[in-house]
């Protein structure tokens, strides 16, 4: 993931850094890495041209320690990141909150050392960070007179903390208000009866986040059924109920588009962690070859994890076929393997109850819904999302009457009813 997005935001050092931990692991695994080996040579080669192109200043320098156990620390606009040269664990790292006076501190001790300290770190809108060598640890110690949004989250070889200043200036709200606006637009205002009369016991607001993605669009239809039935069209109206009835339910809501357009598959979780959102979907619909169309059919939920079965394999190549990405398959092997855990359970869990949503509401008018039920599998879409994140898989749009049922605005609504009874039920159990 990491070497992923130091692609997108083009960093040549972090994707030289990322390149070396791929290498480390993938040869720990037995994995061929020689396509990676190869790949990092020619970045060090461009490296070390445009450092004496620029009179050996090297660009975007990081100071990277592979003496210690942690490697380096930098900051990479509202995150602080910590790479580790051995694998670390969340019992290697202890975080700290409290009022210190008129200031709100929040302090991460890390078990280790690291040669190159900086005295301070910075971050837009955010008064201090200090970093401080406390004998056996590592002290970054975050100091604020408002009270940020901090998350965090541990991989095997790496801590990204994530800073949101909710307080920062007029100008940042004002942002966010046109952002807000921008991300709601053409969701309804107000719901079918259909819909409405089933929003029950919801409460008035919960201050959570939530991005949805309608998969597909634009010149990339997606899958396609009898009488040129598009799956873009189906995914964005789905898209356009949930969006209004978790906007009934007090959630705020950001649709990665909401028109017929296409965005890049990697681009598509962007949004969710600029907004540092609390779950992040993606709504799509299924297809198999007209040979087995009549034979298939059914709803299923999927989360990010390497496949362990032929069908999720294939389900994911399908969806993964518009998304091209800088990683040979032996990188993309050794990224599965090394997926942040904790993030892979909550997604887990998220899966499992939007399913079981989907069901109930579907089931209450259709008993013959075929439950295809919760499957893991390597969607790149999902792979930069900071937050528990699924793919929602509608439906076979190239089963007969499943297809048709799918273009039906009347199933549509109860599928997305559904599937804001899954998110309802996922935040009672992990509030």
């Amino acid at each position: 993931m990491n070497y992923l997005q130091a692609v997108t935001q083009k960093n040549e050092q972090r994707k030289i850094a990322e390149l070396q931990n791929i290498i480390s692991i993938g040869e720990k695994l037995k994995k061929d890495v020689r396509p990676d080996k190869k790949k990092l040579e020619i970045l060090l080669e461009r490296q070390n041209s445009e450092a004496i192109k620029q009179n050996s200043k090297p660009l975007n320098s990081v100071n990277i320690d592979t003496q210690n156990s942690i490697r380096s620390i930098e900051t990479n606009d509202n995150k602080i990141i910590v790479k580790f040269n051995r694998n670390y664990s969340k019992n290697d790292i202890t975080q700290i909150s409290r009022k210190n006076g008129s200031n709100y501190e929040y302090t991460f001790n890390i078990v280790g050392k690291y040669k190159y300290l900086p005295t301070r770190l910075n971050i837009d809108n955010i008064d201090n960070i200090s970093v401080n060598d406390n004998k056996d640890n590592i002290g970054i110690v975050i100091s604020n007179k408002s009270n940020p949004k901090i998350t965090y989250t541990i991989a095997s070889r790496e801590l990204v903390i994530n800073i949101i200043n909710n307080n920062a200036t007029v100008s940042t709200d004002k942002k966010k208000s046109e952002d807000t606006n921008k991300a709601d637009k053409n969701i309804p205002s107000a719901l079918p009866p259909s819909i409405s009369n089933q929003i029950t016991n919801a409460p008035k607001s919960r201050n959570k986040t939530i991005v949805l993605d309608a998969g597909h669009g634009g010149d990339d239809v997606g899958a396609v059924g009898p009488n040129k039935r598009y799956e873009k069209v189906i995914n964005l109206n789905v898209t356009k109920y949930l969006a209004a009835i978790l906007k009934q339910r007090g959630y705020n809501v950001y649709l990665t588009r909401n028109s017929d357009f296409f965005i890049k598959v990697m681009d598509r979780t962007v949004l969710a962690n600029e907004k540092n959102a609390d779950l992040f979907m993606s709504i799509h619909t299924n297809a198999v070859p007209p040979e087995k169309a009549n034979e298939i059919d059914g709803i299923e939920t999927f989360f990010l994890s390497p496949a362990r079965n032929e069908r999720a394999k294939r389900v994911a190549a399908l969806e993964n076929k518009s998304d091209i990405r800088e990683m040979s398959s032996s990188s993309k092997d050794v990224f599965l393997e090394s997926l942040n855990r904790p993030r892979i359970t909550a997604s887990h869990k998220f899966a499992i109850d939007v399913q079981a949503g989907i069901l109930q509401s579907t089931r209450s008018k259709y008993k013959d819904i075929t439950d295809s039920g919760v499957r893991e599998g390597p969607f790149w879409v999902l792979v930069g999302a900071q937050m528990p994140s699924i793919l929602v898989e509608l439906g076979y749009i190239s089963h007969p009457v499943e297809g048709k049922r799918l273009y039906d605005k009347a199933y549509q609504q109860l599928l997305a009813n559904g599937i804001a009874n899954g998110v309802d039920s996922y935040f009672s159990k992990n509030p």
